[in-house]
């Protein structure tokens, strides 16, 4: 079946409207790492950004030191990605200052000996790749070289719904402070 020049113009602009929406959610999703990427390669400090947070509960080990640091550096892509210690085991995360909450993929889940049932699936939430079903859990701690903070507030997000754990607010905001300049991240404790 042959198609009219009218027709194959209606679907490459159909198609060329349908590439300018998905970039455009890219880069309203991916707004902060951009502006930042952006910013470092002009040369240009982001404005300090700083999180207070409550009363940590938690008692220090001695081996650590108080208001421990860490510091990141962003890669190629603008992203911080680093290994992180969750519960004990170690699994590689992605910073994301604009992510509520620590969203785990299901296959770092279970590598950190948390799995859901399907029951537990019980939230949905949007994400780059749609709509996810996710299951709250509750993480004992969470490191980054020397910052650690326990009881960190984690979603499992259905499996093939994510390709990378997030690292979000609910353990940002924990910290004393974070700071992002010039492609770099510094966290503390």
């Amino acid at each position: 079946m042959s198609m009219s020049s009218g027709g194959r113009k209606v679907l490459i602009d159909l198609a060329g409207w349908a590439a300018v929406l998905v970039i455009g959610a890219v880069c309203v999703l991916n707004y902060s790492t951009i502006k930042s990427a952006a910013l470092g390669m002009a040369g240009i400090d982001m404005p300090r950004e700083t999180v207070s947070a409550g009363a940590m509960t938690s008692v220090q080990p001695a081996s650590r030191p108080a208001g421990a640091t860490a510091e990141l550096k962003a890669g190629s892509n603008g992203h911080f990605l680093t290994d992180a210690e969750v519960n004990g085991r170690n699994i590689t995360v992605m910073v994301d200052t604009g992510a509520s909450m620590v969203a785990l993929t299901y296959q770092d889940a279970r590598a950190i000996g948390v799995s859901p049932r399907d029951s537990d699936f019980t939230h949905r939430v949007s994400t780059a790749n749609g709509v996810a079903k996710v299951a709250p859990v509750m993480l004992d701690r969470v490191q980054i070289g020397d910052v650690m903070v326990r009881n960190v507030s984690a979603a499992v997000v259905e499996d093939g719904k994510l390709s990378m754990t997030l690292l979000g607010n609910s353990f940002l905001s924990k910290l004393s402070r974070y700071e992002m300049r010039s492609g770099r991240l510094v966290l503390e404790e």
